[in-house]
């Protein structure tokens, strides 16, 4: 009989900032974290991440490093 071990929690696989220049980009906690450098671009899958650990969707929504999400914030469409 084989035993089992209880899984463990993954581990983090990205530092806490991906960020390496100067001047830093602003953090994923800051309202202006649209401002980071991107890191990786797919354009072809509709998300870039950026260098503060967001990933940020084409359709303007947000995914934070700590597991939040922004919700889209498209301009409102004009009406006649």
């Amino acid at each position: 009989m084989r035993t089992l071990t209880p899984p463990t929690a993954p581990s983090r696989l990205q530092p806490s900032s991906l960020c390496l220049h100067t001047p830093a980009c602003p953090t994923a906690d800051r309202p202006d974290r649209e401002a980071a450098r991107v890191v990786a671009a797919h354009p072809e899958q509709g998300w870039s991440l950026l260098c503060n650990g967001a990933l940020l969707f084409d359709d303007t929504g947000e995914l934070l490093p700590d597991g939040r999400v922004i919700a889209p914030h498209r301009p409102l469409a004009a009406t006649a």
